[in-house]
């Protein structure tokens, strides 16, 4: 008997140290588990910041290359008024009114310039096909030897910042049918 006892107490014990490493086994895959979730995380995590630092850099750009654009929208209200002036009084015969007409004309220019620096151009338009992305037509007109949807008169300047639509030009466009 005793060597039965032995056997079932040999039996008890590898049982308990199975018990055991099966145990040991569980509570290692509940940490890997635990591990992997948190290499997850980490993972989406660290995409998430990576993602809010290129929007927050995409933010900056349109901020450094759009942020005047009301005061500029303001000032092309005043270059308006230069050309105003300026096409209004070309054809004034008097010598201190041309001399008046130049300086005006100078300081449009260097207006002009600075506006320039700042990314602002103008949008081209008489002679161009008609593009409703970047023009306004007012009317419609017929004009011989010109294409159909030709400009050919502008009524008021349109002005890109940095390529994007400030102000669309105000157009006549050929109707030839």
């Amino acid at each position: 008997m005793t060597e039965q006892t032995d056997q079932e107490e040999a039996l008890r014990v590898d049982g308990e140290v199975i018990d055991v490493v099966e145990e040991e086994i569980k509570h290692h895959e509940t940490l890997k588990e635990g591990n992997d979730d948190f290499k997850a995380k980490y993972y989406y995590l660290a995409a998430e910041v990576e993602n809010m630092r290129k929007r927050s850099e995409r933010e900056k750009e349109n901020l450094l290359k759009y942020g005047n654009e009301k005061v500029l929208s303001s000032l092309v209200n005043v270059m308006d008024n230069f050309d105003l002036t300026v096409n209004a009084l070309k054809n004034d015969n008097d010598d201190k009114v041309q001399n008046i007409v130049k300086g005006i004309d100078m300081i449009r220019s260097q207006f002009l310039d600075v506006l320039k620096q700042s990314g602002l151009t103008q949008v081209e338009t008489v002679g161009k096909i008609f593009d409703p992305n970047f023009h306004e037509a007012v009317a419609q007109a017929p004009a011989p030897g010109k294409a159909d949807q030709e400009i050919i008169t502008e009524y008021q300047r349109g002005y890109l910042l940095n390529g994007r639509l400030l102000r669309a030009p105000k157009v006549v466009v050929a109707n030839n049918n």
